[in-house]
């Protein structure tokens, strides 16, 4: 269609100049513009044609390659592959009856059903899958391929029109992707506005900084205590084109004085705050350092968006804290607790709670893909364990535009989808490396949850977006809330803190798992 459209544009700007001089070109044949067109496009078409020919005889020595569909995302994977020498294209496969049996650039397209028989026929090595599928597709056609004995599963990814694909990750097969993002939403809550997040340098925080220079927020105001965090989102974001203007602060949430100097230095919008100790098996081993983080680092950050009346507060939570069987999860659900019981005044304050994000600092993934690499046996604390997950863009666009939705004191619960176990993730993770490792068995550490508690219950509300939520939460006694509040904060005793723990959350059940 480019080689038409481009010889009809030439010659049509030739006729035009020659109609225009015709007495300075005279003598000259009229025919000689029609025969050139025709001829230019044959001689041109050819050498094209030639060129793929010569490839496609001679691309012999790539990897036996097969493409799954036969849509036109396939036929412009295979014209990538025939024009590649590291693959050779030798079958299309499909479900659909008309297109079995035909053949695509002179390759036949088999029936999905016989791959395991087409593909120990013909060596196939790689499989490519050519339509954009959700996680459940993506899994039957990963399943089917390793069944089939195909070592590598690659799948489409469309870019600026040309066919592209990459290797199928885990965080493709486990990916809950949510239909009801509302990006004009998100954007009108970030858009000219001036937004601090603390914990800005983990997994959470610094996903949360791109989205907001996304959104095009006015201002950016980073805060971590870690120095190397920090550092590697100053790194991260120099690679973003933005206009928005950010600034860098190392300091930790428990410097009320550091944070005040801040807070009143310009007006903020909005503030995300994301800091907290979140390893569950350190904070049991830590619990003091860390109950004095969660609890006063949040206290300090909500009393002072009160304060400097912040537009709106955001507290980035748990489903650890529902019925919390361990001290972080616990110390989250009394940060959601202070947050409902503050007198909030100019200030909208909401909390927002999600399960595991996919290659989170803290998330098994990375474990796994560390023991695979080094060839070591796959580490899995109980048989039956298992976890929420999705992606993190994805959570953290949810976490915003849950915040827009926010009237007060609300706690927004994202709808994270099924449980996964982490057996199994912990098998399809050694399909995906194409390795034969053992998975151990090595018992509950302490403070873990067999199983975190369905994040959505009957008696929670709809909100107009069906992957968000907003919990139902009991009355309680704020008058003995605030003065088990104030001794937690000022205790020194272990044994002590977790008494008040319970005391304020009746629900929490420590796991010691020892």
């Amino acid at each position: 269609k480019r080689l038409i459209l481009a010889h009809c544009l030439a010659y049509l700007c030739f006729a035009i100049i020659f109609l225009i001089f015709k007495f300075e070109l005279s003598p000259f044949a009229r025919a000689i513009l029609i025969i050139d067109l025709f001829l230019s496009l044959y001689f041109i078409a050819a050498l094209r044609i030639s060129k793929r020919i010569v490839l496609a005889g001679n691309n012999k020595t790539g990897k036996l390659t097969a493409i799954i569909g036969t849509s036109k995302d396939a036929e412009n994977i295979a014209r990538v592959l025939i024009e590649n020498p590291a693959y050779h294209l030798v079958a299309f496969f499909d479900k659909g009856q008309e297109s079995i049996g035909t053949s695509i650039h002179d390759i036949k397209v088999f029936d999905l059903k016989d791959l395991a028989k087409v593909v120990k026929q013909k060596s196939i090595q790689t499989a490519i899958i050519s339509e954009k599928l959700s996680s459940t597709a993506l899994n039957k056609q990963f399943e089917l391929c390793k069944q089939g004995g195909i070592a590598e599963i690659k799948q489409i990814d469309m870019l600026n029109d040309d066919a592209r694909f990459k290797t199928v990750s885990i965080e493709d097969l486990l990916a809950r992707k949510p239909k009801d993002l509302d990006f004009a939403t998100i954007r009108s809550f970030v858009q000219d506005k001036v937004i601090l997040i603390t914990g800005a340098g983990g997994s959470i925080g610094s996903e949360l900084c791109q989205q907001v220079i996304k959104y095009k927020a006015k201002k950016l105001i980073a805060i971590d205590h870690s120095e190397l965090n920090l550092y590697q989102l100053q790194e991260q974001l120099k690679e973003l084109e933005t206009q928005t203007l950010i600034s860098y602060h190392l300091l930790s949430v428990l410097n009320f004085q550091g944070l005040k100097t801040i807070f009143a230095s310009q007006p903020i919008d909005v503030v995300l705050h994301a800091a907290a100790y979140k390893h569950v098996h350190l904070v049991e081993f830590n619990i003091l350092a860390s109950v004095r983080n969660n609890i006063l680092g949040t206290k300090n950050v909500i009393d002072l968006s009160i304060a400097s009346q912040v537009k709106n507060f955001i507290l980035i939570s748990t489903d650890k804290a529902v019925r919390p069987t361990n001290v972080m999860g616990a110390s989250k659900r009394i940060c959601e607790l202070y947050a409902k019981s503050v007198q909030s005044q100019h200030t909208t304050i909401a909390a927002v709670r999600f399960g595991n994000v996919l290659g989170s600092s803290g998330s098994v993934i990375p474990k796994f893909k560390q023991q695979i690499l080094a060839n070591q046996a796959l580490t899995v604390t109980h048989r039956n364990i298992n976890r929420y997950f999705m992606l993190i863009s994805e959570a953290c666009a949810l976490v915003l535009q849950a915040a827009s939705l926010a009237q007060n004191k609300e706690i927004f619960v994202l709808d994270m989808g099924k449980p996964v176990y982490i057996y199994d993730l912990a098998k399809k993770m050694l399909q995906l490396y194409n390795k034969n490792l053992s998975i151990k068995i090595i018992g509950l550490k302490q403070g873990e949850k067999l199983y975190e508690e369905l994040l959505i219950n009957d008696q929670d509300k709809h909100t107009k977006y069906a992957s968000i939520f907003v919990a139902f939460e009991e009355d309680f006694d704020l008058a003995t809330f605030e003065v088990n509040f104030d001794k937690l904060l000022n205790n020194h005793s272990e044994q002590d803190t977790l008494a008040l723990i319970k005391t304020l959350v009746p629900e929490f059940q420590h796991a010691k798992n020892l």
